[in-house]
């Protein structure tokens, strides 16, 4: 199985958001099936088959998240992200201005959900292979 580690040292070569497909790939080689990032610290729980998990220590000290979600400014925010613009930890601050909770990703159905506060489906997304 994954260590957290590994997965670590495969982030550690994402810049942007244009770097994260990649990223995706080398969770997938290692046997990662999902994982859910909490923006307020930025610390993440990672799973694999067989009911496999594990989890990293906060990235950060803890962000407050808006109560309200801007759908709309969070797309802006994501799109410039995804465009390599900002990087990873500006996009977690952006992320909690917009009441963005957390982000699940599911290797399986490649998809990345992002979640508000009261765990209302904010956006959902494919992966790009």
């Amino acid at each position: 199985m994954f260590a957290v580690e590994q997965i670590e040292q495969a982030h550690s070569r994402v810049k942007s958001g244009a770097d994260f497909p990649e990223y995706i790939r080398a969770l997938k080689q290692m046997g990662v099936v999902g994982f859910e990032t909490w923006v307020a610290d930025s610390h993440t729980e990672y799973f694999g088959e067989n009911g496999y998990n594990t989890k990293s220590l906060p990235q950060y000290a803890n962000m407050e998240i808006a109560e309200n979600c801007s759908k709309d400014q969070f797309s802006h925010y994501l799109k410039i992200h995804q465009q390599g613009e900002t990087d990873y930890h500006t996009f977690c601050k952006h992320c909690a201005q917009t009441g963005i909770e957390k982000w699940a990703v599911c290797l399986e159905e490649m998809t990345c959900t992002y979640y508000d506060k009261i765990g209302n489906k904010v956006l959902v997304e494919r992966i790009p292979q």
